[in-house]
C-alpha cells in the first residue's frame, strides 16, 4: 500500500462513525498534527457511505482518503506508521 503525500498532502478525507473509538483517534491525530480533513459521518450520508464502501470494499470505519490513498479500518499506531509521519505537529 502506497503512502500518502506526508508534506502537504491535497485532500485529506476522513469516513467515520460517531461513535467509533478508533473514529476518534484519528481525527485526535490528524488535529494533533495540524493536518485539515473533511469529516464524513457515514452513518447520516449515504453518498458518503456509498463512496467509503467503493473505496475499502468494506462498511468498517475510520476510512481515510489522501490524495487518493487509502487505509481502512486502523487505529492511531496503524495510522501512524502508514502516514509515516511522527514528528510533532507543524501547527504553530
Amino acid at each position: 500500500m502506497k503512502e500518502p503525500n506526508q508534506g502537504h498532502p491535497t485532500r485529506v478525507r476522513l469516513f467515520i462513525k460517531p461513535h467509533c473509538g478508533w473514529c476518534r483517534q484519528a481525527m485526535a491525530w490528524l488535529d494533533r498534527k495540524g493536518i485539515a480533513y473533511e469529516r464524513l459521518d457515514v452513518t447520516s450520508d449515504p453518498k458518503a457511505w456509498d463512496e467509503m464502501l467503493a473505496l475499502s470494499g468494506q462498511t468498517l470505519a475510520p476510512v481515510i482518503e489522501v490524495d487518493g490513498q487509502v487505509l481502512a479500518d486502523f487505529g492511531e499506531a496503524e495510522l501512524s506508521r502508514w502516514w509515516k509521519w511522527d514528528a510533532p505537529s507543524r501547527a504553530s
